[in-house]
């Protein structure tokens, strides 16, 4: 439990704007964590590279949260309510008017750009750890973010 909690203690701040972000609402994005987390204690014993908790449990993460907004949109609910303070404390940005463009631009980007993106931006990770996480070829994921980088670039300077 002790080795389990000094891990996951690392990841936590990452993995919560990473569901956030994703997720789009405060209560879905714990709710994606916790789930994730219960998870991945549950059979942290089957991981044999503890040093890969972190890409690990993120794809974990990742799977929970894909089947919390598939779960979304059969329900059909409204998604946005983000109050001004949550923005200012996950990105910290004083102008909410860029602040919302640049979420607004980066929720129009395919599923698997937007999750590159936010794995690289907020999480910090790696194209190598990226690619990990998400099963794909390094070079495939630098150059999804690439594309989606100069997408939402695009957008912004309309």
């Amino acid at each position: 439990m002790e080795e389990f909690m000094r891990y996951y203690e690392k990841v936590y701040p990452q993995m919560y704007r990473t569901a956030f972000y994703y997720m789009r609402n405060r209560q879905e994005a714990e709710d994606a964590v916790q789930d994730a987390v219960l998870t991945a204690y549950e059979k942290f014993y089957q991981l044999k590279d503890k040093e890969k908790f972190a890409p690990w449990i993120m794809k974990i993460l990742i799977n929970r949260c894909r089947r919390r907004m598939k779960e979304w949109f059969r329900k059909e609910e409204d998604i946005d309510d983000i109050s001004l303070s949550e923005e200012r404390g996950l990105s910290g940005e004083i102008d909410f008017a860029m602040t919302s463009a640049v979420k607004q631009v980066f929720w129009e980007l395919k599923e698997e750009d937007r999750f590159v993106v936010a794995l690289s931006v907020l999480g910090g990770y790696t194209s190598e750890e990226i690619a990990e996480i998400l099963n794909q070829n390094h070079s495939t994921v630098r150059s999804r973010y690439r594309r989606a980088l100069q997408k939402m670039r695009k957008k912004l300077e309309v």
